[in-house]
């Protein structure tokens, strides 16, 4: 207990260690310093050994395998700040929901001066107390994967878009019906209760029943559909440091996504559109037109068709060899430089060193790894269209297969080059 005060009194502001939060952050933010200044010294010619300076090739092999392993570094400590921040947004998360909670007493409140207050609003809060009472338990229990995100974070360690839809709905109608339930414990005459319990039927919440069974429906059947095209090998998919808010609007490269964009935009005015219908009329669960309903349909349908037809297979169009400034045309020979042109090497989420530097090309029986070329802000090599490898002297002269294995594990197809002794 003194040596775990001991490290917490000394986490100030340059705090680099593992065991709390600001200093596993602080130490990722000064390992990605240290491997940026490196792969900019490196690609500017500075540190290189005498030793190794003469010989291009030896040269390059050994600032990829000292980029490499500054890589894992960074890596390692990414992995230890990804934790932390699931611990801090475990607070904040709850935080949120107690803060809404306070927010919505705040709101019935002021409203409630002038027309009195009633039986809807007090079912109102208990409902809200109810379910963030239950959001603070489910957190708890994922306390280790983010509390509350901890259903929202799918496989490959990112936040899903289509599961978060599916949730915003799921607790809505939830909030619903625990308000319609309260005021009818609540409800003293018979004309009342009967009037909360039409409220229940099917005709008046029609639409809202459809939008909620389709939102899930899209959350199961595209978990499902990715999952059988990453075991296929028709989707590579790599595992993200961590999750972040904008997974749920962006691709795995961190691209903005049309499709999970207007997914996310026409399901949140459409809950807001269902949450202001409820408070005008609590009585009765929100009656989403139908028109609504289809926009909802149409979008998911949408989102759908985008995550099916997203991805493809890496693929090897052609291998020629490297040709330098002044060199003659030549026969691949050992020792030579291939070129491997195609689409697809590096994957979406994948461009990170440490990923890029598990690429491995096989050539007949030998695996080569993929050599990081570093350049001023970023790398020459390797790229999603083009890699650049030795020939080892091992590959046996003759017709060899050439094939990328690339960051997120997926084979391309075999392409058959003539190496020379």
């Amino acid at each position: 207990m003194a040596v775990q005060e001991a490290r917490r009194s000394a986490h100030g502001g340059g705090c680099g260690c593992g065991d709390c939060p600001h200093g596993a952050r602080e130490g990722h933010r000064r390992a990605v310093a240290e491997f940026l200044a490196k792969r900019d010294g490196y690609a500017a010619g500075e540190g290189l050994p005498g030793a190794v300076a003469h010989s291009v090739g030896a040269s390059r092999q050994w600032v990829s395998d000292e980029l490499t392993q500054s890589a894992r570094a960074v890596a390692d400590r990414s992995r230890e700040a990804g934790d932390a921040w699931l611990h801090t947004v475990r607070r904040n998360t709850l935080l949120a929901v107690w803060g809404a909670v306070v927010v919505l007493a705040f709101v019935q409140t002021a409203t409630a001066i002038g027309v009195g207050w009633s039986l809807a609003r007090t079912a109102g809060l208990v409902a809200a107390v109810s379910v963030a009472g239950a959001l603070t338990a489910a957190a708890l229990l994922h306390r280790a994967r983010g509390g509350l995100l901890a259903p929202l974070i799918g496989e490959d360690n990112r936040l899903s878009t289509s599961r978060t839809v599916a949730s915003a709905w799921v607790l809505l109608v939830v909030f619903a019906v625990l308000v319609l339930a309260l005021q009818l414990a609540g409800a003293s005459g018979h004309t009342r209760r009967d009037e909360l319990i039409a409220g229940l039927e099917l005709a008046r919440g029609v639409g809202l029943v459809t939008v909620l069974a389709v939102v899930c429906a899209i959350a199961v059947i595209v978990r499902g559909v990715v999952s059988v095209r990453v075991l296929g090998q028709r989707l590579q998919k790599v595992r993200a440091e961590r999750p972040r808010p904008a997974d749920l609007l962006c691709d795995d490269g961190g691209r903005g996504s049309f499709t999970d964009v207007q997914y996310v935009l026409v399901n949140a005015v459409a809950v807001v559109f269902a949450a202001v219908r409820l408070a005008r009329r609590p009585e009765q669960l929100p009656d989403l037109p139908w028109a609504l309903a289809l926009l909802v349909t149409v979008s998911a349908a949408t989102y759908f068709a985008g995550k099916y037809a997203e991805g493809g297979r890496p693929v090897v169009l052609s291998v020629v060899r490297a040709r330098e400034a002044g060199d003659l045309d030549a026969p691949i020979r050992t020792g030579d430089d291939i070129e491997i042109r195609g689409a697809g090497f590096v994957p979406p989420g994948a461009g990170t060193p440490d990923r890029l530097a598990r690429m491995v090309v096989r050539i007949g029986s030998v695996h080569v790894h993929v050599p990081l070329v570093p350049v001023p802000g970023g790398f020459a090599n390797p790229s999603d269209t083009c890699l650049t490898v030795p020939v080892p002297v091992d590959v046996e002269p003759g017709a060899v297969e050439v094939q990328v294995v690339t960051a997120a594990g997926v084979e391309t197809n075999r392409v058959i080059v003539d190496v020379l002794d």
